[in-house]
């Protein structure tokens, strides 16, 4: 059976580790050994992570002990042009990985309902678009491990796959980062309420999902920084436009990173931002700060 890449006991902070630990996946204790050890390698990490995680894998693999091919499956949010540049790495090292451009589009998987009478448990999982030359069919159970993470091939073409996640996302994280900024400043003007009146009346859905995807951002928006970025860098090189409204939507995930509250919130320990309301307003008073510090 082919094994994912995990992180290894000296490198990833304390809260993924323990994320690790509790989901019962093995540490292993260098990347050496991961590679030694492991048939397929998925790398999710922080977009700006991504060049160096598969730099490491390429230091790992140079050894050449191992005799099996290696399959690198990068899953990261980065702009077709990095992730050619991740290829690049490969196969200027020459060793022996089977690179497969992938994509995660969605949250992680939720339970929908559970086993009763013989019924298996049905899941909600993400959608997981691959592309390039190779898959995983080859691999012993390789076709039951892409069938049970709901592969699907859309391209023969390395960044296809990277690209579409960049089209996805402007749209989710774009949309939410343009919520953060209305909210926040209506929350400055004192007129939440009836903003939120307006938009349950006009276009109810809207408010859902900003209600939703808002309180979601705290402990994600260092990882979202660069991914605003790849998407300023596809949008520019792919389609030809301007790169300044991703740099400035990358900005404000910067402002919700970097403040003092909503910026030291961690998965599966949240405290402060749990909601539309509380962002907007520290937030609000963060940029208030921030702005008196620079007059």
């Amino acid at each position: 059976m082919a094994s994912a890449g995990v992180p290894t006991k000296d490198e990833g902070d304390e809260d993924t580790i323990e994320r690790a630990r509790n989901a019962g996946v093995e540490l292993l204790s260098s990347d050496l050994e991961l590679v030694q050890q492991c048939n397929v390698i998925f790398s999710v990490v922080p977009p700006r992570d991504a060049e160096a995680t598969a730099q490491r894998i390429v230091d790992a693999s140079s050894g050449g002990s191992r005799k099996e091919t290696l399959y690198y499956v990068d899953l990261n949010a980065v702009a077709p042009s990095t992730c050619k540049g991740i290829v690049a790495l490969f196969e200027k090292a020459r060793v022996p990985v089977k690179f497969i451009d992938a994509c995660i589009l969605g949250g992680p998987p939720s339970l929908k309902k559970t086993s009763q009478d013989g019924e298996e448990a049905v899941w909600d999982q993400p959608s997981i678009p691959i592309s390039g030359p190779h898959s995983l069919t080859s691999l012993p159970d390789g076709e039951k491990l892409a069938s049970v993470l709901q592969l699907r091939s859309i391209s023969e073409e390395i960044g296809a796959a990277s690209g579409l996640k960049m089209c996805f996302a402007s749209i989710t994280k774009g949309f939410t980062a343009l919520v953060t900024q209305s909210f926040t400043t209506a929350h400055r003007l004192g007129v939440v309420d009836e903003l939120k009146l307006e938009l349950n009346q006009m276009v109810p859905t809207m408010l859902t999902r900003a209600e939703k995807s808002v309180p979601g951002v705290p402990p994600k928006a260092y990882r979202w920084v660069r991914e605003m970025e790849e998407i300023s860098k596809t949008f520019h090189e792919e389609g030809g436009w301007d790169r300044t409204v991703f740099e400035g939507i990358a900005g404000v995930y910067k402002a919700v990173a970097e403040d003092g509250v909503l910026g030291q919130e961690k998965i599966g320990k949240r405290k402060r931002g749990t909601s539309l309301d509380d962002v907007a307003a520290l937030l609000g008073e963060g940029l208030e700060m921030k702005k008196k510090k620079t007059e």
